[in-house]
């Protein structure tokens, strides 16, 4: 695939030699301690040190030292509060199936850290990820000292930067991690840039109004570049068309500024589904088939298609038919993930309170049931109060717990008080998720559905038990 690790995909060097040897990571496990070691924003409590940790200046030093591979690719860049992992993933999976060899870069990962960096559907080898880390660990040896040491994200943001480069991707599609303005995915001139929706989130370093959160999300406009996004809170168009007009791109809004329809149905052979259909003077996408669950991913599945449209007019070929074949193998770990048969797990990484809404509407609209158990764990810097009104609303007996690996994780104790004091509805308490399943199950039967939110850690911790699960019954039964 590509070419040679020494040249990019448009033939420039994609490396410099650093003077300076950073440390031997030692393979595989060597290079994920080492990048575990660093600075976390993701797993760190949202204070005003940790905003000061998001500038781009440390991540332009990183690349010039690489020999700024991020210029080497074409991009497609999306932000946003919730769904941009849903757009990305159906993004990339629509130019795969058109033919294209695709990066991905999405965070943050479930069970394996490799998760975060894929190309067409294979996340990149352990072998692939040592070596990269390595060029990694030694070109950010050479950081001026004034630079100070890079973050967690920042080193993996560029081991895919590299590795894209290397394998000569006709397109990445990157997601940004927090933000936008400053992120270090920001360091990219993309051919189209998204924004998905917007809602209050990380407002202790991004804003407490969805206006200041959408002023940092459009931080990714570049200028002449497209950008697109979905209907949005009031307020928050008025942010993004001003973002745009200062830096001189167009900005254009799906079902606003593009033709852009929905429809739900439900047929026997099929059950409830959405389709979509976006037309514009290039291309028309008609009643194609929302692959992920749910009336928000409808818009999310319309605002991919608009970046499959911008693409085609910069010379990406996107025909109907291979689009539709994209989108049937779109898969989406840890979003309305079914992940179990008896009793029925669902998982889903909702992580504030407008996703949470959003999860429980589509479960009522996707899936019957007769009860809903749900463990439940968040961090602590989150709208408790609002994701726990909206948990009362669906959720008939609730278990809280906590992500072990996330420090900022909530108290189960405190959600369970608060939970009972404001609603009125007990709840019960496990320290883990291995309990909390032994505690949840113990509460269903074959009709109910167990649903594990609140957390892309706590789902991706439910992912690793129940893959244990399944280990050890395969194991008893080979023993039988």
């Amino acid at each position: 695939m590509g070419k040679s690790a020494s040249t990019s995909a448009r033939g420039k060097k994609a490396v410099v030699v650093p003077t300076k040897k950073g440390p031997a990571l030692g393979g595989f496990p060597g290079a994920v301690k080492w990048l575990l070691d660093r600075t976390d924003v993701e797993r760190m409590r949202p204070t005003r040190a940790v905003a000061d940790l998001l500038k781009l200046d440390r991540m332009h030093d990183l690349m010039r030292l690489l020999g700024d591979p991020h210029r080497a690719v074409r991009h497609v860049h999306v932000a946003g509060t919730k769904g941009k992992g849903s757009t990305c993933e159906m993004t990339a999976s629509c130019l795969e199936a058109c033919g294209y060899t695709v990066g991905v870069y999405t965070s943050p990962h479930l069970v394996d850290i490799r998760e975060r960096i894929r190309i067409n559907s294979r996340i990149i080898s352990h072998a692939d990820f040592a070596r990269i880390a390595q060029r990694i660990a030694d070109a950010a040896a050479n950081l001026p000292d004034k630079a100070g040491e890079p973050t967690f994200f920042e080193l993996v943001t560029a081991m895919a930067f590299l590795y894209y480069a290397e394998e000569a991707v006709d397109v990445a599609v990157i997601e940004v991690g927090l933000g936008g303005r400053l992120d270090s995915t920001n360091v990219i001139t993309p051919e189209v840039a998204a924004v998905t929706s917007i809602s209050l989130d990380h407002t202790q370093i991004l804003g407490d109004t969805v206006e200041q959160i959408a002023a940092e999300k459009a931080g990714i406009f570049k200028p002449g570049v497209p950008a697109l996004t979905i209907p949005q809170k009031p307020g928050v168009l008025e942010v993004f068309r001003d973002a745009a007009a200062r830096v001189g791109c167009p900005l254009q809004v799906v079902g606003q500024d593009i033709d852009y329809s929905m429809r739900f149905e439900s047929s026997p052979g099929h059950g409830p589904q959405a389709r979509v259909c976006l037309t514009t003077s290039r291309n028309n996408f008609e009643h194609l088939v929302v692959p992920l669950r749910g009336e928000h991913q409808a818009l999310n599945c319309g605002l991919a298609l608009a970046i499959l449209d911008k693409l085609s007019e910069r010379g990406f070929q996107t025909p109907e038919t291979k689009v539709t074949r994209g989108l049937a193998a779109v898969r989406a770990p840890g979003r309305m993930e079914l992940a179990w048969p008896s009793p029925r797990v669902l998982l889903d990484g909702a992580h504030n309170t407008d996703s949470v809404r959003a999860l429980i509407k589509a479960i009522g609209a996707n899936i019957g049931y007769d009860s809903m158990v749900m463990v439940f764990g968040c961090a602590a810097d989150k709208d408790i109060g609002g994701m726990l009104a909206e948990i009362a609303l669906g959720a008939d007996k609730v278990v809280f717990t906590r992500a072990a690996a996330n420090a900022r994780a909530a108290d189960p104790r405190e959600l369970a008080r608060r939970f009972s004091e404001s609603h009125g509805k007990m709840a019960q308490v496990a320290e883990d998720i291995a309990q909390a399943f032994a505690v949840a199950t113990r509460a269903v039967n074959r009709e109910d559905l167990l649903v594990v939110t609140g957390s892309f850690h706590l789902v991706g911790e439910a992912k690793k038990h129940l893959a244990g699960v399944a280990a050890k019954r395969t194991s008893a039964a080979a023993a039988h």
